[in-house]
This record gives C-alpha cells, sequence and structure tokens, in this order.
C-alpha cells in the first residue's frame, strides 16, 4: 500500500483494527511517523472524551426525577449592562468537545462550542435582566429573575435545575440542585454558561455602538483601569449600575 493511501486511512476516525495492526507493523520510516501522530491524536481524544462524560455525572443523577437543565449566568460583576442567564438541557452523554466553564474559553473556541450547543441541545433557554431590575431589586436578585426567564423561554420543560452555586434561583414547580463550581462539574451548566457568556457579549457589543467613548467591546462592562478612567471622564452612562459605581468609584 502506498504512503499517501495508509495516511488518508489514518485520518479516518473508525479504522479496521486488522489493517490499523497492518500499519503499525510497517516498516516504513514515514508511515511510522505518520501512526505515532495519529496514535498521540487518538490518545489526546479518548481523554476529552473521558473528561465529558465525568461532567454528566449530576445529570445521570437526576435521571430518576426527570430531565435536568443546567442554568448559569453572565454578567453579575460588571459595573454596566444587564446580567444574562441561559438554560439547557442536553442529551445524556452528548459529546462536544471543548465543552467546560466559559471563562476559561478564548472568544473563537466558545464561539464555536456555541453553535453546536445550540444545534445538538434538546432545548435551550436564555432570559436577562436589564440595569433597572438590577438598581430596583439588587443583582442577585436580578439575577434569579434572568435564570426564571431563561428557564421558562425553555421549549422542553425540565424536571430538575442544576444551578451554579450554592442559591436558589426560585423556579416554580422543580426540584432545584445547587452545585458549588457547577460550570466545571455539570455538562448542562457549563453549556448554559456559554451560551449566557455568548449572549452578554452581543449585547454589550451592540451597547458599544450607542456608547464608544467607554470601551464596552473590549471590557463588556467590567471595571477594567481604561473602563474607570473612561467614566472619570465622561461620566457614566444610563447603562451603568449606579449601585456599582458608588462602592467601586464613590460616585
Amino acid at each position: 500500500m502506498k504512503q499517501k493511501d495508509i495516511e488518508a486511512i489514518l485520518q479516518s476516525q473508525y479504522i479496521n483494527p486488522t489493517l490499523l495492526e497492518a500499519i503499525q507493523h510497517d516498516h516504513r520510516t514515514n508511515v511510522q511517523k505518520v501512526y505515532e501522530k495519529r496514535q498521540k491524536k487518538y490518545l489526546v481524544e479518548q481523554e476529552e472524551r473521558s473528561r465529558l462524560l465525568t461532567l454528566y455525572r449530576h445529570e445521570m443523577k437526576g435521571l430518576e426525577f426527570g430531565l435536568s437543565v443546567g442554568i448559569d449566568e453572565a454578567g453579575r460583576g460588571p459595573l454596566a449592562g444587564p446580567v444574562y442567564a441561559a438554560a439547557v438541557i442536553l442529551p445524556l452523554g452528548l459529546y462536544v468537545k471543548g465543552l467546560r466553564d466559559s471563562k476559561k474559553i478564548k472568544h473563537d473556541e466558545r464561539k464555536n462550542i456555541r453553535k453546536e450547543i445550540e444545534a445538538r441541545a434538546l432545548s435551550v433557554g436564555w432570559g436577562y435582566a436589564s440595569v433597572e431590575e438590577i438598581e430596583a431589586v439588587n443583582i442577585l436578585q436580578a439575577t434569579y429573575l434572568a435564570m426564571q426567564r431563561a428557564y421558562r423561554s425553555l421549549s422542553i420543560q425540565g424536571d430538575i435545575v442544576l444551578v451554579d452555586g450554592h442559591g436558589n434561583p426560585g423556579i416554580e414547580n422543580v426540584m432545584i440542585k445547587p452545585i458549588i463550581g457547577g460550570d466545571n462539574e455539570s455538562a448542562s451548566i457549563a453549556a448554559a454558561s456559554i451560551i449566557a457568556k455568548e449572549r452578554r457579549d452581543e449585547i454589550m457589543l451592540s451597547i458599544h455602538e450607542s456608547y464608544p467613548q467607554y470601551g464596552f467591546d473590549q471590557h463588556k462592562g467590567y471595571g477594567t483601569k481604561e473602563h474607570i478612567e473612561a467614566i472619570k471622564r465622561y461620566g457614566p452612562s444610563i447603562v451603568h449600575r449606579q449601585s456599582f459605581l458608588k462602592k467601586v468609584m464613590k460616585i
């Protein structure tokens, strides 16, 4: 068999074991290099699959109660903009390469993972609470409000809600299971963290078009040095959280 044919075979995800063994014992140096490269890639993929399977342990435990919904938020800490939440129901064991806490994923990768989640999840919902609502009821209650809206927007109503953290968002008629560090412990919470993060980033880019002087396209409303300096220079806008500014900037 020609080397280029062997290389093409080794690019396949599934290879006949007998054929793979024959390639393994091929004496040609270049063939062995391609084989070793393929094996290393295969081992990395298997490790990733194993990691992802462990992320479904909470969803598996919840099977006796029904479908598990992962819920997470994005934007509790920024000085400006709404807080977003997402709710996701994943098929058990769904392989989404790279799925993990959104804060540990670079934007381009997170964007691609988001597309896969939205295409393959059983249901995806999202909601938000406005700056006005944050100011009216405080950030914790506004976050719970966004989570309730995210859950209600699902096309399938789940039976047990896995939520990141230790609080209870107060969603009625479902069992709530808080999980500390949930975006690192649960596949559906990790998926929700990605959807919420991407959704919020999109709205902050839209807000940037109206208020470009604050640099929302860069920091997404978080209290960076550049953001704080812009607030001092131009004053706060209507999308800034006044209660947060009082604590951070003594405004």
